[in-house]
């Protein structure tokens, strides 16, 4: 085996092998550096001789690392005795590792990565280490930020964890609502990043987006009952399946209404389609929501004959129950398909009169496509000028040049 099988393995066990560590160890920081150590092991022994059972040496190696590093804190002795002599313990971390079994404790660690005392940048780092099993190279790659300041944000947010004295178990169930919307905003958070690149040279991040998918997958399975996590399942999917046909052959951005929906992948719509089944069951959340308007594209045969009345009315909705500036940007854009272009700039030109989304380019943007529209040329090529000043995604700017410059 070599190191793609470690690095396999390591990305679909790591959660479980942490998880299992840290609640045996009480310590998140202890349970990670020993399971990245039992990694290095691993990427030297098994070319050697591969083990029958990767997983299960991971964890028993990872195990041994963990006993070591208690023993040599003297402070910790009792701990280690404890540890040490806990036959339980040693069964747990060693038995066969059944890898469709997913169990509680990769819950309780989603929930600690994603706690409230850490801040929004150190919640996606951390999930994405500890949980996701992506290297601090990886996570660095994807957001465009130096590995020091990755490895520096997740040991910050250890030794935040730890001197707050966050326990390793599932909130109590009536806690356990009003955090899973934390947890939930990271994945969404990881996955807009990867479908949405806010900067660098490609559209998108697939390999970003897809681990964002997998693990709202997992919460889903821990978490059936509910809603908005198929929700937020449902959308990512259902964004996924496009894209295919989102960027061409050389990575140029392909807008909406220039897409061969025949690219879209239709089983991740299938699998979209049905996670908002199981979504709709309850009253839809603003995940639930954004689902059922990705799910009206996707039952679209093209932009004309999308039902963009129906859209604007889930934009209402959504308006109602997770109001933002970003939403009724996007309300504008259904309402100009739907109703016209001069009613759709009504709405944008009161986003700008009250100054919300400052420093973004989505504003000038859809206002330049609504003025050209409009046949307002010299307006809108302003507009979409100044959105290229502002915009950091090279792919997306190179999009706005080229529209501006079809308006001279």
């Amino acid at each position: 085996m070599g190191t793609a099988d470690v690095e396999a393995v390591w990305r679909v066990e790591s959660a479980r092998i942490v998880a299992a560590l840290t609640r045996f160890t009480g310590d998140l920081g202890l349970a990670e550096d020993a399971a990245q150590e039992a990694v290095a092991e691993a990427l030297v022994s098994w070319p050697r001789a591969s083990p029958a059972n990767p997983a299960g040496w991971l964890m028993a190696t990872a195990r041994r690392r963990a006993i070591d590093t208690i023993r040599r804190r003297s402070a910790l002795r009792e701990r280690y005795a404890l540890l040490a002599t806990d036959t339980a313990v040693g069964s747990a971390l060693d038995e066969e590792v059944d890898p469709d079994r997913i169990d509680d404790d990769i819950l309780a660690l989603m929930f600690v990565s994603c706690h409230p005392v850490l801040s929004p940048e150190a919640r996606v780092a951390l999930t994405l280490r500890v949980v996701g099993g992506l290297s601090s190279e990886e996570i660095a790659r994807a957001f465009l930020v130096p590995v020091p300041t990755v490895q520096a944000r997740i040991t910050r947010a250890k030794k935040t964890i730890a001197a707050a004295g966050v326990p390793f178990e599932l909130p109590p169930s009536g806690e356990r609502r009003a955090r899973l919307g934390g947890v939930l905003h990271v994945l969404y958070a990881i996955f807009t990043e990867g479908s949405t690149a806010t900067s660098g040279d490609h559209l998108l991040r697939p390999d970003v987006a897809y681990e964002a998918i997998r693990l709202a997958r997992a919460l889903a399975a821990l978490q059936p009952d509910e809603a908005e996590v198929h929700g937020l399942l449902a959308l990512c999917e259902l964004t996924a399946a496009r894209f295919p046909a989102r960027v061409g052959p050389d990575g140029t951005p392909v807008l909406l209404e220039d897409q061969d929906r025949r690219r879209w992948d239709a089983a991740a719509i299938g699998r979209g389609l049905a996670a908002l089944a199981r979504a709709s069951t309850g009253r839809l959340g603003p995940y639930g929501l954004q689902a059922a308007i990705a799910a009206t594209h996707a039952s679209a045969p093209s932009v004309e004959a999308t039902d963009w009345t129906r859209i604007v009315r889930l934009y209402d909705a959504l308006s109602r129950v997770a109001p933002s500036p970003v939403v009724e940007l996007n309300r504008a854009v259904a309402v100009a398909m739907a109703s016209g272009p001069a009613r759709a700039l009504a709405i944008v030109d009161e986003l700008v009169t009250a100054g919300r989304l400052p420093g973004s380019h989505l504003v000038p943007t859809v206002r330049g496509e609504l003025l050209a529209r409009l046949g307002r040329r010299a307006e809108a090529r302003a507009e979409l000028e100044a959105a290229t000043g502002l915009c950091a995604n090279q792919r997306e700017r190179s999009v706005l040049l080229r529209r501006a410059a079809a308006l001279t």
